[in-house]
């Protein structure tokens, strides 16, 4: 260890040494005396090294002998063992190559042989649906299916007989029941969007109305209300046109959350945008700037003491400007009070209207299910609440309109109910109006009992007769008959409750009557956001855009024009659009679809291939 240990230092670990000890005594040829001896090999590198290790073996007294025959072996030993790496680096390298190739083609047929899978497990999952047969021989399967398709399952059937080879052909049976079947609706990518806006508040009952026909119009139309700029507008129609032009590649990407949302409503924007330019060129505002597009203003200046800032001096000169606002409105001290009264009453209008077409959807619904005590005592006095009181202050406006009267609309509705017999005075828009308005005031009076009184007392009656004579029936002779006549029966003998209809009634009358002022008042939104939607306009393009083009710098120019786009797209474009667009909503939701829409079925779910890859195990 002392050999090891000063051939280390001296050489300052630069050696490889390695010693063994010999187990036999080796005679000593100087001494000829047996001596215990180690055997040891030294690799080193340089003369330096080796005169040094030299000098250290003669004071230790170490016999040294030659080592060419060792390296030669060495060597070939190197050989032979880079040889075998090189092979054996070979073989995991085309291990490793084939691996790759695999998972390669794994990867590639992976989905395939997923959706393979999921599809079989589906078909099975179906097939475990059906019962057996008495025989235990035959399959038996109910289900509903659309009546357009009896034809088309009944070819199903034959061709999957004759393509199995089956010796026993499938047989196609309609069968007659009470259940109350699923809602179907035959859509396209079109009117697929706004079915889907229905069917988020509640899935159409079996045969009842669906508003989706309705919504396709009036949906865009209230949301462009609150959205009128046909600046705006185009922008959104270019927006869409872009999604509309590539759906076939975007349909089969994943895109984000939001971008998703917005391509499958596609449409929807679509025909919201087109709604925009038209309420645009109505109020005749391009990103808040009046255009005379279709003719000059109908009005001219008197005298220099007409100015931009008022009215004062203005006289008619042409004829009326033909479409939408005229452009001398703009930029006056009237423009706020004349859109203000133009956009409320307007309003109103569209309001009453749209309500009027949700009463007479279930006037409809009622004539088809042939329920005639809704259509006595639920459409008419429906109709003549609503149309007594806010369908006269709609034609009282449109009067006023026409007239050019001075008459105040509020004290006329007001002191109507407050005090009907007193002189109108300047407020009468019309002969005989006094008579008119307390008629419309007694009926619309009378309107709520009617509601209220004789639909519970009627359905009484009529469960009364249908269940007289009927508390015993006749028993079949099987067991089997016997416990289905006695479900039946328990479910055809229910006992009425009269009270629980009673508050009902009471309930739906008070929520109509209550509903009919403030679903009117909740209309003044489409005036709301519409002014909001103008004005921020307006705000943009005078205080951003007009402000940095009157600094004459074109740095202060640039930045304005960036600061008005990006504050253009970000609140006019996309905040007012999702908020017009949640009030557009709630608009038919509450106010629309709650006077005929009930909601309480469920869809139609046929066995198809197309959501399986989508579904999670």
């Amino acid at each position: 260890m002392v050999f090891e240990r000063i051939l280390f230092r001296a050489t300052r670990g630069n050696i490889f040494i390695r010693q063994s000890v010999i187990e036999e005594s080796v005679v000593d040829p100087n001494s000829g005396e047996k001596a215990e001896k180690n055997v040891f090999v030294v690799f080193y590198s340089g003369e330096r090294a080796k005169s040094k290790i030299l000098k250290i073996c003669e004071a230790f007294g170490a016999n040294r002998y030659p080592f060419s025959e060792e390296l030669g072996r060495q060597a070939q030993m190197m050989t032979e063992v880079t040889g075998r790496l090189a092979e054996l680096k070979t073989t995991i390298g085309a291990g490793l190559d084939q691996r790759k190739i695999l998972l390669e083609t794994i990867g590639d047929r992976f989905e395939q042989w997923n959706l393979k899978v999921r599809k079989e497990k589906a078909i099975y999952h179906t097939l475990n649906m059906l019962s057996l047969d008495v025989t235990k021989k035959c399959l038996v399967g109910e289900g509903w299916s659309p009546v357009f398709a009896a034809t088309e399952i009944q070819d199903a059937l034959q061709r999957a007989a004759v393509d199995s080879n089956s010796q026993v052909g499938s047989i196609f049976q309609v069968l007659r029941t009470k259940e109350m079947p699923p809602t179907f609706f035959r859509t396209n990518k079109f009117t697929t969007a706004f079915q889907e806006i229905v069917d988020a508040y509640g899935v159409a009952k079996y045969q009842e109305a669906n508003p989706s026909v309705f919504t396709i119009v009036t949906f865009p139309f209230l949301f462009a209300v609150m959205f009128g700029d046909w600046g705006h507008g185009i922008c959104l129609l270019l927006a869409t046109m872009y999604l509309i032009l590539r759906e076939k590649k975007l349909s089969s990407q994943k895109l984000g959350d939001i971008m998703e949302m917005a391509f499958g409503g596609r449409y929807v924007i679509f025909m919201m945008s087109l709604f925009s330019i038209y309420t645009g060129l109505i109020y005749n505002e391009f990103f808040s700037i009046p255009y005379p597009l279709f003719a000059s203003s109908a009005y001219e200046c008197r005298d220099a003491s007409c100015s931009e800032a008022t009215t004062i001096g203005l006289i008619k000169t042409r004829d009326t400007y033909p479409f939408g606002v005229d452009p001398v409105w703009h930029g006056t001290r009237s423009e706020l009070p004349f859109l203000n009264s133009l956009k409320m009453k307007m309003s109103i209008l569209l309001g009453v209207a749209q309500m009027n077409l949700g009463i007479i959807m279930s006037f409809f619904n009622a004539k088809f299910f042939k329920s005639a005590v809704n259509v006595w005592f639920q459409f008419v006095p429906q109709m003549i609440f609503l149309n007594c009181l806010f369908g006269y202050l709609s034609v009282l406006i449109i009067i006023k309109w026409c007239t050019g009267s001075q008459a105040d609309l509020y004290h006329v509705m007001i002191y109507m109910f407050l005090s009907p017999m007193d002189d109108l005075g300047e407020n009468q828009l019309f002969p005989n109006q006094k008579i008119v308005q307390l008629t419309f005031l007694f009926l619309a009076l009378v309107s709520v009992p009617w509601m209220l009184l004789p639909k519970p007392f009627i359905l009484k009656k009529q469960h009364e007769a249908r269940h007289q004579g009927q508390s015993y029936a006749q028993l079949d002779e099987t067991d089997e008959s016997l416990q289905v006549e006695t479900n039946g029966g328990s479910h055809g003998h229910e006992e009425f409750e009269f009270s629980e209809i009673f508050v009902h009634q009471l309930i739906h009358t008070i929520e109509f009557v209550l509903g009919a002022v403030s679903n009117t008042a909740s209309y003044l939104r489409l005036w709301a956001l519409s002014l909001a939607h103008s004005e921020l306009s307006s705000v943009f393009y005078e205080k951003v855009l007009l402000m940095a083009w009157g600094f004459n710098n074109i740095f202060i120019l640039i930045v304005g024009i960036l600061v008005f786009i990006f504050a253009t797209v970000g609140v006019l474009l996309v905040m007012e659009t999702l908020s017009a667009f949640l009030h557009a909503l709630r608009l038919h939701w509450v106010e629309y679809q709650n006077k005929f829409y009930e909601g309480d079925g469920y869809k139609f779910a046929p066995f198809t291939f197309v959501l399986v890859g989508n579904e999670d195990e």
